[in-house]
C-alpha cells in the first residue's frame, strides 16, 4: 500500500464535508448521509484514483474523546495534509457535534 501502513495510528485531525456525486474511487456518494471517509492525497498512490490500493477493502478507523468508528475511504481529500481527515457529515457527527468543525484525533488505516 504504498507510503503508509496499517493500524499505524496518525495523530491528526478531522472536519467534515457533505457533497454528493462520484467519489475518488469512482463510486456514487452522499457523505450528507452515508459513513465514509476521505483520505488526504498524499497517501494516493496511482495516476488514476478509481484503480488506487485505497478503494480496494481499505477503511480509516478513527477516535476522538472516547469513541471510536470505523468507515471506509471512498474519496480522496485534495487539501488534506497527512494527518487531515476529511469525514462525512453523519461520521463526524458519531464522534463530536458537527459545529466544532475540526476536532483533534487518533487515526489509522485498517483493512476493512
Amino acid at each position: 500500500m504504498g507510503r503508509h501502513s496499517f493500524d499505524q495510528p496518525v495523530d491528526g485531525r478531522a472536519t467534515y464535508y457533505d457533497d454528493a456525486g462520484f467519489g475518488a474511487c469512482g463510486t456514487q456518494i452522499d457523505a450528507a448521509t452515508q459513513l465514509l471517509v476521505a483520505a488526504p492525497a498524499a497517501y494516493w498512490t496511482t495516476a488514476n484514483p478509481n484503480n488506487d490500493p485505497l478503494c480496494r477493502g481499505v477503511s480509516i478507523r478513527v477516535s476522538y474523546n472516547g469513541r471510536t468508528i470505523t468507515v471506509p475511504v471512498v474519496d480522496k481529500c485534495p487539501s488534506c495534509d497527512s494527518a487531515h481527515i476529511d469525514l462525512s457529515a453523519p461520521a463526524f457527527a458519531q464522534l463530536a457535534d458537527p459545529g466544532l468543525g475540526n476536532i483533534p484525533v487518533t487515526w489509522s488505516f485498517v483493512r476493512s
